[in-house]
């Protein structure tokens, strides 16, 4: 029910590897997870902590408020899109997609509802379970710009969201948009994913300066994922993302110059840096060696820290290779994403938030980083 607002479910305990200390953050048995790797999970001064909880037979936003430790539910509705989920930076709305529409919820008593824009009757995101299919969005760090992207039947195409105005703009459009996020120093630079074959795009938010950030090693068959921003002030002033190329560690591209540099030999997953950009968490598979962090601009064979087990089930048979399954021909992809931990930092850095189906369904833990 929406409104209600629930007793704290957390317990804490010490990791088994790190000795860290672990809180599990819900333990209702159904499905709970947090927003996508690269997008915070907290508002800023880290009042609220978002998550998406299945607890009543049907994805709902939940957050819960960190001083009382309570679970408080801020919608009902049966078209949430889940992980389209990403919180203000001031800790004022949780933005998301519903239907064919562009929503956000406020956190204050009444926990009122507006939507900000109406697409129509379009598929808003294309079946499936990963890249665009997840219809993931992007808030800039000034909470002034909010980035949609939108399937339109054949083609997809990206929407700007003035959350002061309403004012709704489109900014490209191509084959396939996937995971948009706004650069972190600017809120006019915005990257996204196309499909494996032309993944890393990068655009500026009046539409001007769409280009493909880097072009992937066909005789390697490169598998390109999982890629992110680094903060100007760790690289330098430049504009870079980090990306992963599986399962061979990750490089960064330099998207003006087109330079490209060795981050790391680890066999990163999902990572995501810090805001300070001194430092990387990431999750593995094939094997799950748990949760690690490193410094992504320590140089490639500088060594990654034990930070925490993982122990969920990580789902999907296609990241059990070498090179870019997709280049073998058409598969058929299994890969429910709240069985994968999507490590996250918290805004200060002190804690990561994962999710884990280590008990036998998905649940929210936190693990003390300093």
């Amino acid at each position: 029910m929406k409104g209600r607002a629930l007793p704290p479910e957390s317990r804490t305990f010490a990791d088994a590897v790190t000795g860290r200390i672990v809180r599990q953050v819900t333990t209702h048995p159904s499905i709970h997870h947090h927003p996508f790797y690269y997008l915070p999970a907290y508002d800023d001064s880290m009042r609220w902590l978002a998550f998406v909880s299945h607890r009543d037979g049907r994805a709902a936003i939940f957050v819960e408020e960190r001083p009382s430790g309570r679970l408080v539910q801020l919608t009902d509705r049966g078209d949430l899109n889940e992980w389209s989920v990403h919180p203000s930076h001031d800790g004022r709305w949780i933005y998301f997609t519903a239907g064919c529409g562009a929503w956000r919820v406020s956190t204050e008593p009444g926990f009122r509802e507006e939507q900000l824009a109406d697409f129509g009757d379009v598929p808003m995101i294309p079946p499936g379970m990963v890249g665009d299919a997840m219809g993931t969005t992007s808030l800039s760090r000034d909470d002034r710009w909010w980035i949609v992207p939108v399937s339109m039947g054949g083609t997809a195409r990206l929407h700007a969201i003035d959350t002061s105005s309403g004012a709704v703009s489109v900014v490209c459009e191509h084959d396939s948009i996937g995971h948009p996020e706004v650069h972190p120093d600017d809120p006019e630079l915005i990257r996204f994913a196309g499909r494996y074959s032309d993944r890393i795009h990068v655009v500026r938010r009046n539409g001007s300066g769409h280009r493909l950030a880097y072009r992937r090693d066909l005789s390697r068959r490169e598998w390109v994922v999982h890629e992110t921003w680094m903060p100007r002030s760790a690289v330098d002033g430049r504009n870079e993302i980090i990306s992963v190329i599986w399962p061979h560690g990750m490089i960064g591209i330099d998207v003006d110059t087109g330079a490209t540099r060795r981050v790391t030999n680890f066999p990163a997953w999902h990572p995501m840096v810090r805001r300070d950009g001194r430092s990387c968490v990431a999750d593995t598979t094939f094997p799950d060696r748990g949760l690690f962090t490193f410094d992504p601009s320590a140089g490639p064979d500088a060594p990654a820290a034990a930070l925490a087990e993982s122990l969920s089930s990580n789902a999907g048979d296609h990241w059990n290779t070498d090179h870019c399954p997709y280049d073998d021909g058409p598969i058929r992809v299994h890969a429910p994403q709240h069985t994968h931990p999507h490590p996250s930092f918290s805004p200060d850095g002190s804690r990561v938030v994962f999710t884990s189906d280590r008990s036998g369904v998905a649940q929210l833990y936190e693990v003390e980083v300093e």
